[in-house]
């Protein structure tokens, strides 16, 4: 019978495949469906009583809240969320890294800056500090990008405009400001930025002055600035641009790619639209390569905070240091007081599309999703947007929602990410490529203009975890050497910019 078990203490299996009410399953146990169970979802192995827990992975995932008989559907109308006592077991399961010796390591061919990092693609930025001079900047992007004047570029990859809806209406101070000048930052210092033009309205909260505070970016000959109300208008502001931005065209177009080992990849992972296959096909792929990634002395980027309630026990126990735990653990309560304070739970994270591919609780959805993190330590937790030097697995605190999370990520320094889905997320984030997982072969064959690789394979037994995790790492290393991913070639990154936007708009 097409059920898949898990794990051996869970007492609960998932339908591969659509199964009938009244069908015989032997194994793991002997039991009649006692109601027709849905591709991904859960079937009872077993009696379970009311108020006792249900098991996924080896893990709870949520408690029954009526009696669920052995063949019934297991779902939110009988299982719902409870607190339970994790293990945290600081460091407990941490383990020597195998890296791969320095002269053995994989290369990509990436665009080395002035800074030590390096790109994959080989952009021009237009960043907003506000959403006033949101049109100057549009303007200034769509002259070059929907005309021919690129084509006489051929090494320069676009000019994106990054525009967003706050900057002022906000304290000058505290932890939004702070947050979105790091987010900004972030991305005019972005290895995947050859050059940038910072655009102002001129009396907003996010001063371009304030802005720079703090940095070096002033000082590069590639990036420049202008207040639309110090240069006269939008229509000045617009020609002012284009001006500039042709300037930069030329030194950035003569940038070349250059072999570089893989240590300089710094892959964010990412998870959206998942559904029940998702845990246990291209999530533990994309674990497998974020594995190889750090072992070649890179960086893989874990995030999605809500989305590691009831698996945070997990990443502690693989905490190289209590402090990198016990960081982990402050940002997992926060989240839980800020949630509390706002009337909204952490169960709601699951969305319909989530629960309508088998996800349940909050509590199976994260602990599917901590697989995209591999196997490694964790060596690092870092807040939303801030620089990550350092190499191996780290955890960046941010939202669920993936352009807000991603675009953390990309501040933060990601120059690849990679993204599952099994409902069939559309997405995309420039200046960075993104490379689609499907976690179903069904997804896949349904959009296949959207979808880079197929991880259902792993379930239709046409290769392993392990044979699906290395593909995904060549993928990575061609995708960081220019060859475009499916969302890039659809166009996607013009509007997934959004930077988490924190404390009261007034």
């Amino acid at each position: 019978m097409n059920i898949i078990h898990l794990h051996p203490n869970d007492n609960i299996a998932l339908a591969k495949e659509p199964i009938a009410k009244g069908t015989k399953i032997s194994q793991p146990v002997e039991l009649l469906t006692l109601d027709p169970i849905d591709a991904m979802h859960k079937i009872a192995l077993s009696h379970i009583r009311q108020g006792e827990a249900i098991s996924k992975y080896g893990q709870i995932i949520g408690v029954a809240s009526q009696d669920i008989k052995a063949g019934e559907h297991v779902h939110s109308h009988n299982c719902v969320i409870a607190d339970f006592e994790r293990d945290y077991a600081f460091c407990q399961n941490v383990q020597p890294t195998r890296y791969v010796a320095a002269a053995e390591r994989a290369s990509f061919m990436g665009y080395h800056r002035s800074n030590g990092q390096v790109g994959t693609r080989n952009y021009i930025g237009i960043i907003t500090t506000v959403n006033c001079s949101a049109t100057v900047a549009r303007n200034i992007a769509n002259h070059f990008n929907h005309a021919s004047v690129l084509d006489n570029y051929a090494n320069v990859d676009g000019v994106v405009p990054l525009v967003h809806t706050t900057g002022c209406g906000m304290s000058a101070d505290g932890e939004g400001f702070e947050l979105l000048k790091r987010t900004l930052t972030g991305y005019a210092r972005h290895p995947n930025f050859a050059a940038v033009l910072t655009i102002g309205l001129g009396c907003e909260t996010m001063q371009i002055s304030r802005m720079l505070e703090g940095n070096d970016l002033a000082g590069g000959e590639l990036f420049s600035t202008l207040n639309i109300q110090e240069i006269g208008g939008t229509r000045k502001a617009i020609d002012a641009g284009k001006a500039i931005v042709t300037e930069m065209l030329a030194q950035v177009n003569g940038l070349q790619r250059q072999n570089t080992c893989a240590s300089k990849l710094k892959v964010a992972v990412q998870c959206g639209g998942s559904d029940g296959f998702s845990g246990i096909t291209a999530n533990p792929a994309l674990g497998a390569a974020a594995d190889l990634i750090v072992r070649q002395g890179g960086t893989t980027i874990y995030s999605e905070t809500p989305e590691i309630f009831g698996a945070e026990h997990l990443m502690t126990q693989r905490a190289e240091t209590p402090e990198v735990a016990e960081k982990l653990l402050a940002h997992v309560r926060w989240w839980q007081d800020y949630t509390q304070k706002n009337g909204v739970a952490l169960d709601n994270n699951p969305s319909p599309g989530n629960k309508a591919g088998g996800l349940t609780t909050i509590l199976e959805k994260s602990l599917g999703a901590q697989a995209k993190s591999g196997s490694t330590n964790l060596c690092g937790v870092y807040a939303y947007a801030e620089p990550i030097e350092q190499s191996g697995l780290v955890f960046m605190d941010s939202p669920g929602f993936d352009p807000v999370s991603v675009t953390g990520q990309v501040a933060a320094g990601a120059n690849v990410i990679c993204f599952t889905t099994g409902r069939g997320s559309a997405f995309g984030q420039k200046p960075v490529p993104s490379i689609k997982l499907a976690s179903n072969t069904a997804l896949y064959q349904a959009m296949l203009d959207d979808i880079d690789i197929n991880c259902g394979g792993i379930l239709d037994g046409e290769c392993s975890i392990e044979e699906c995790g290395q593909l995904i790492f060549e993928r990575i290393l061609a995708i960081a050497s220019g060859e475009p991913s499916k969302s890039e070639a659809l166009g996607y990154g013009d509007n997934e910019f959004a930077p988490w936007q924190m404390g009261a708009v007034v």
